[in-house]
């Protein structure tokens, strides 16, 4: 491909909140909801997190867009935006401010700088890589310049207690909530696994003099969804045939409060039963073939995985399609910046990226997973 990311960023609202302080930021929850969230907890290994909420009112702090726009405005100075002219911006989410227009554009709008293409990809974790595949791609043939490429998310506004009950129909002191589908396993599963963040990459033709680069060698896109069902949704619900019936169906009938329609939700057991076997073990051999690449040849391995509990599982896939990739050359920061879906692979590699840590020719192999259907992106970068 022979573009390069010439610098990278990200952007985390407000202080990392701690476990023992969700309730302050997304609101309290009755007794079984709090059994789920320790549970929950207990197992994905996340610390703490970011959200775009003001504790003190509960008021949101920033828009989809303006998350993203911070996080272009914190490119490295060195890279002189936005004065120079951009010749492509390209957004991706899942989780954008409206329906319509494209989340793009409304970055475009809160940057405020001179006319260029503007692209928005849809998806789950997936949109924040195909953004960055469409930016270098628009680079690599000639039809721009410089790119932009960003990945951002606005999870909090789905997670609140209050948008729960307002899923519900109902008020505070309603009664048994948990039988109802929108407060099912599947919806409060994914309360305490996602959060707020957005990371930003430039993309040029030639890499920088004085300072590191990263070579885009490739990015590998493959879906599943031609034979497996969808495992995370949400403006639908999902049916005993595992199709998915959308909400323009419910609103006809009313019924879009009382089946929780706007309600993130993801199926944990067919999650479990495939996102490692299928996105890694039927996907990473064939990829690896074509471009003719070995574990040995990787020194860094960014795996945006949803929650620790994956991590031995997907050691132990590695191990079974002969790609193991010894753990001290893994690099994730789950941990401390929480799950933020698409904005995930664009923080871990900014915290890489200024860690000191990367050598000129160093090999970074990416690897974002995507439950919605079932997708995946792989990629391989070179520092120079």
């Amino acid at each position: 491909m022979n573009v390069f990311i010439t610098a990278v960023s990200a952007y985390l609202p407000g202080q990392p909140v701690r476990n023992d302080d969700i309730e302050r930021y997304l609101g309290k929850v009755d007794r079984i909801a709090a059994k789920t969230r320790q549970i929950i907890l207990a197992n994905n290994g996340i610390e703490s997190r970011h959200y775009a909420i003001d504790p003190d009112t509960g008021a949101t702090t920033h828009s989809n867009a303006e998350l993203a726009a911070e996080a272009v405005r914190l490119l490295p100075a060195g890279s002189a935006l936005p004065s120079r002219a951009i010749g492509c911006l390209c957004c991706g989410t899942s989780s954008p401010d409206q329906f319509m227009p494209g989340h793009a554009s409304m970055v475009h709008g809160e940057l405020g700088f001179g006319p260029c293409e503007v692209v928005s990809t849809a998806g789950i974790c997936l949109s924040g890589i195909t953004a960055l595949k469409y930016s270098a791609m628009s680079v690599a043939l000639g039809f721009s310049d410089r790119a932009v490429a960003t990945g951002s998310e606005l999870a909090s506004t789905f997670m609140r207690t209050a948008f729960f009950q307002a899923m519900h129909g109902v008020g505070e002191q309603s009664g048994n909530r948990t039988q109802h589908p929108a407060f099912s396993f599947e919806a409060e599963f994914l309360r305490w696994m996602l959060s707020d963040g957005a990371g930003a990459v430039l993309i040029e033709k030639e890499p920088t003099a004085g300072r590191h680069s990263l070579r885009i060698d490739w990015i590998e896109v493959v879906s599943h969804a031609h034979c497996l069902e969808t495992c995370m949704y949400a403006g639908a619900v999902k049916q005993e045939d595992g199709s998915l019936r959308g909400w323009r169906e419910y609103a006809g009938e009313g019924e879009v409060p009382r089946q929780g329609v706007f309600t993130v939700k993801q199926d944990a057991r067919l999650l479990n039963r495939e996102v490692i076997p299928t996105l890694v073990g039927k996907s990473l051999p064939a990829i690896a073939a074509k471009h003719g690449i070995a574990s040995g040849d990787i020194d860094w391995f960014l795996p945006h995985y949803s929650s620790q509990y994956f991590r031995e599982p997907l050691l132990r896939q590695l191990r079974e399609i002969d790609f193991l990739i010894p753990e001290e050359r893994w690099f994730t920061n789950l941990a401390q910046k929480g799950n933020t879906g698409s904005a995930s692979f664009y923080i871990m590699l900014e915290e890489l990226f200024s860690s000191g840590k990367l050598q000129s020719g160093d090999r970074i192999l990416g690897f974002i997973p995507e439950s919605g259907r079932f997708s995946v992106g792989w990629t391989l970068l070179t520092v120079v």
